[in-house]
């Protein structure tokens, strides 16, 4: 009745990869990659959290993480393998890409981008950076991967795919998560509307499945009733569209005939050159975007808790000392020198 992300991203690796049968793969352990990115402090480690069924608080990310997660098919003695990122920072560190985006994994890499609702200020700005870093990285992975393999690995999609001709596939699974609902419910109404228009829009070009929820609501596969289910996050077949309740919409399942046109009076005096742009200009001019300026932000990761290491601490603190007494001793004799010349 349901299907995870694990599976749907299986679905469209396997549709990249010929030569072996189906009863054969589903026998073999396999390996896929997730790489979570969006907005700072969006609910992104929260998200991941509930994925490794860990109950414990959510700490910053700060650059870029590595986690993983396994699971046992049925009877099956082999085990499959989630590897997790988790790029912190929001669009700050965007270069970071191209460590989870590898030659070596791009068969395997599904992506979530989480964005957070309760900013509508920075989301189209967050989106459109992180997905275009994310798209250039996964595209040159493609193209090495293709050279070592002589196999094709651009996603394909079915042909009767709503608006095939029209829209601009990511090359991998993506998974759009608006995060924060809660403090979302409490907009006025039109931005509401907008904002989950908008977001359906994003994700329908994308080719991407669409969720909209708070990270406490975020409906995930628990490890321990289900140990053969995986990461992760639960498509119900009835998909909902309502900009007044939360978003469910798995990939395919929508189309711009049923998006409609964006909410503005005079779409013609915005001048768009395409679609997209016109759906950026009319959610701008209702969200104007804030320059981001994150890396200012960012705090020295050795001065944070959360990766304390008292004998390193002890003597870094003793070294900064030596430091500063080596620059007072130094200032003070070129203080003489200038006395005496």
């Amino acid at each position: 009745l349901s299907e995870t992300l694990w599976d749907l991203a299986a679905a469209d690796v396997q549709k990249l990869q010929s030569g072996v049968g189906e009863e054969e793969r589903s026998a073999e352990p396999s390996e896929r990659t997730v790489f979570l990115i969006g907005s700072k402090a969006g609910g992104k480690t929260s998200i991941l959290y509930r994925c490794l069924d860990k109950d414990e608080p959510p700490k910053p990310t700060l650059a870029l993480e590595y986690s993983f997660g396994r699971r046992t098919r049925g009877h099956n003695t082999f085990k499959d393998i989630a590897h997790l990122w988790e790029l912190g920072g929001g669009v700050s560190l965007s270069d970071l890409v191209q460590i989870p985006i590898s030659a070596s994994n791009i068969s395997s890499l599904s992506i979530i981008l989480v964005l957070d609702l309760s900013k509508p200020n920075c989301l189209w700005g967050t989106m459109e950076r992180l997905l275009q870093t994310a798209q250039e990285q996964t595209e040159k992975a493609q193209k090495t991967s293709s050279k070592q393999q002589s196999v094709q690995q651009t996603r394909v999609l079915p042909k009767d795919y709503p608006d095939r001709e029209l829209i601009n596939p990511f090359p991998v699974p993506l998974l759009i998560i608006g995060s924060k609902y809660d403090l979302f419910q409490e907009f006025e109404s039109d931005k509401k509307k907008l904002i989950s228009k908008t977001l359906r829009f994003i994700a329908h070009y994308y080719a991407a499945s669409l969720i909209v929820s708070s990270s406490q609501n975020l409906n995930v596969q628990n490890q321990k009733q289900r140990q053969n289910a995986t990461c992760l996050f639960v498509f119900r077949k009835t998909v909902s569209t309502e900009s007044n309740k939360p978003l469910m919409i798995p990939a395919g399942a929508d189309s711009f005939s049923q998006i409609g046109t964006p909410p503005t009076s005079d779409v013609t005096s915005l001048h768009a050159k395409n679609p997209r742009d016109l759906w950026k200009k009319v959610y701008e001019s209702i969200f104007p975007q804030e320059v981001q300026n994150e890396q200012r932000e960012l705090k020295d990761p050795a001065k944070d808790p959360q990766y304390s290491e008292p004998q390193v601490d002890t003597m870094r603190a003793q070294k900064d000392q030596e430091l500063e007494q080596y620059k007072r001793n130094a200032a003070k004799s070129w203080k003489g020198l200038d006395l005496e010349s």
